[in-house]
């Protein structure tokens, strides 16, 4: 599909001005609010929030509230991409590099949160995973979606204590637990080896970069981390890298909500997902979703939901 005269010179409009043109070059890098834009920007709430929305009409970018923020990305729409990319290609401003190094600032800030806050909590970390839904209903749920076994090799992005490395560790040949975390890939550690698993290698990675091989992967596990992430469709991107021909991503994560007390207390980036983004996000990366399994809490609080996709095999067609 192309785009119509009419549509194109619309979408031209909408980028020429330098600070949308600064705002696109930003959104090409990440998702990000009307707060964080503001702020590397250097402008007001309401004139940035003016620049998206005429951008975001003109099918440039996309705007998704989550609580009680808003976020914009750049659009899905090919064609749109390829407009965005290539006016930003032909970009040479100074200007733009400054904000890219103030959004640096911003996303080490976020980190050193972030850190602070998982060494905080990390003696304590299954305990508080356990207050919003009962753990071992989740973990029932996400045995039956991985399947039965056995696994070659169970790759869990984002590990935190290790659970669920001790969940599948009997049934895989070997696993590979991931964390930014030292504090808690020490916890995982000590965890791993009091279930008396000894084919567990634990490492400290990023969920964006893992540097693990393609394919490499029967069964890979992100849970409960993607609420953290600024990215998370690119983590999902990297996850669905890892899956081998056969092999399946499980992602566990909440369902939107508006508990917007957890950004502060508990450096939450999102609030849940719905079930239409994992499902695109998890198409676009090549895997087959199957219907997602909801698990709400046994009293007030949050729900969990469980996304799996597949890779599955193409078979050669037989010819005459």
């Amino acid at each position: 599909m192309t785009l119509t005269a009419d549509q194109t010179v619309e979408a031209l409009r909408a980028a020429g001005e330098p600070t949308r043109l600064r705002v696109l070059s930003l959104l090409a890098a990440e998702e990000l609010s009307v707060m964080e834009l503001s702020r590397v920007l250097d402008q007001s709430q309401p004139r940035v929030s003016r620049h998206l929305k005429l951008m975001a009409d003109a099918g440039l970018i996309e705007r998704f509230p989550d609580g009680a923020r808003v976020f914009y990305r750049l659009s899905h729409d090919a064609q749109a991409r390829r407009l965005i990319d290539t006016v930003l290609d032909l970009l040479d401003d100074g200007e733009g590099e400054a904000d890219h190094r103030r959004l640096d600032e911003v996303r080490k800030e976020r980190a050193i949160d972030a850190a602070r806050y998982f060494e905080q909590v990390a003696p304590q970390w299954d305990k508080m995973r356990s207050l919003y839904v009962c753990e071992s209903a989740v973990e029932a749920a996400v045995e039956r979606a991985a399947g039965p076994g056995p696994f070659q090799r169970v790759v869990d992005l984002g590990t935190g204590s290790g659970r669920m490395l001790t969940l599948f560790g009997k049934k895989a040949k070997m696993s590979v637990g991931l964390d930014l975390s030292q504090n808690m890939l020490n916890i995982a550690r000590a965890n791993v080896s009091k279930a008396g698993l000894d084919k567990v290698e634990l490492r400290h990675g990023d969920i964006f970069s893992t540097r693990l091989p393609p394919a490499s992967a029967d069964l890979v596990i992100v849970h409960q981390v993607l609420h953290y992430l600024a990215d998370p469709a690119a983590a999902v991107a990297e996850a669905a890298r890892v899956v081998s021909d056969g092999g399946k991503l499980l992602i566990v994560d909440f369902a939107p909500h508006a508990f917007e007390h957890l950004r502060e207390a508990h450096q939450h980036r999102r609030l849940g997902f719905a079930d239409a983004e994992i499902r695109e996000w998890l198409e676009e990366a090549g895997l087959t979703p199957s219907a997602p399994i909801a698990l709400p809490p046994d009293t007030e609080g949050l729900t969990v939901h469980i996304w799996t996709g597949e890779r599955v095999v193409q078979t050669a067609r037989k010819t005459a």
